[in-house]
């Protein structure tokens, strides 16, 4: 009887590539500037600045917190509401199953694409010069964001729908509008709400760093408090607003859970 002969592994494609994700990490790190000596070094520096924040917080400050909290939670709700409410017939233009005319589709998914490459921050900025300081720029910024985010989760889930109601009621003679509305909203709908709850996670997060470029919020009072140094105060902003997120989060996570 032969000897089955099992041919060893080649392992060299696997080593490889392990090796070129291995230099591109420490290439990154080299060209980044990342030292973990330097790390190690700054470490009680560190422990120094984190006991001035936490060992205690000025907890005397913290009504003080809660106005520039409710003004960053609104603009995260208004740019939520806003950007999805845009996000939702653009996303059925982009969508190359509806209308059938990539000379529709295509632009509208580039100029998306445009839209999703410029992050809230740089919006911000951008709006604080043309409006001023305020919480109105840091509504646009969040507004477009959202729009850019919603849109693009939205058009994909029209792609990847039943297309079996669609056709049903393309034999039935139906047009585009009632197809919109009886086959292709009842199947995305929870999606798209979804990602509007998830869009607003995002948004109470960005809009909390938008007052460094002056969008308001409290960011804002983050950045003033830094500033002047004043790191029992910085740590009191970071608790309450970690508290606030925590909360956000796990709500908003439990009833997407239930949509989808």
């Amino acid at each position: 009887m032969d000897k089955i002969i099992v041919p060893r592994p080649n392992h060299l494609k696997r080593n490889i590539v392990i090796l070129a994700v291995v230099a591109l990490i420490l290439g990154s790190a080299i060209f980044a500037g990342f030292n973990p000596v330097t790390v190690i070094r700054n470490f009680s520096k560190g422990r120094r600045l984190l006991g001035r924040m936490f060992l205690p917080p000025d907890w005397s400050y913290a009504p003080k917190v809660i106005p520039p909290l409710i003004e960053t939670l609104r603009m995260a709700i208004v740019g939520t509401f806003w950007g999805a409410l845009i996000a939702l017939p653009v996303a059925v233009l982009a969508a190359s199953n509806f209308l059938n005319n990539p000379w529709i589709s295509k632009p509208v998914r580039l100029i998306l694409n445009i839209f999703r490459t410029i992050p809230a921050m740089v919006l911000a900025s951008l709006f604080v010069a043309v409006f001023g300081i305020g919480p109105f720029s840091g509504v646009i910024a969040l507004s477009i964001f959202t729009f850019g985010l919603i849109s693009k989760l939205t058009y994909e889930s029209i792609e990847s729908i039943d297309f079996g109601q669609v056709e049903a009621l393309m034999s039935l003679g139906a047009n585009k509008l009632n197809i919109l509305r009886y086959a292709i909203m009842p199947q995305i709908l929870p999606q798209f709400m979804s990602y509007t709850l998830y869009g607003f996670e995002v948004n109470v997060r960005s809009a909390a760093v938008l007052g460094y470029v002056g969008a308001g919020g409290i960011g804002q009072t983050f950045e003033h408090n830094l500033a002047w140094r004043n790191f029992d105060r910085v740590g009191v902003i970071i608790v309450i607003s970690f508290l606030v997120v925590l909360v956000i989060d796990f709500v908003s996570s439990n009833i997407r859970k239930r949509l989808v």
